[in-house]
């Protein structure tokens, strides 16, 4: 199969937004940290969504 460019990169992003995350938290910026964290894995979680929906748009198509 081949690799999903798209997922390794939300993977990337998201990793990122973590290490920034926590970089925020021990400058005691709370809210912000947690506004970014909350977007950063939204990203993953719609890139996911949309992954699933295309392998079952496939599989659909091909029976």
């Amino acid at each position: 199969m081949k690799e999903n460019i798209l997922k390794t990169k939300s993977y990337a992003f998201a990793l990122r937004v973590v290490k920034l995350y926590k970089y925020l938290c021990i400058h005691k910026e709370y809210v912000l940290s947690k506004q970014v964290l909350r977007s950063g894995t939204a990203v993953g979680a719609l890139v996911s969504e949309a992954v699933k929906g295309r392998f079952y748009l496939q599989a659909k198509h091909s029976t």
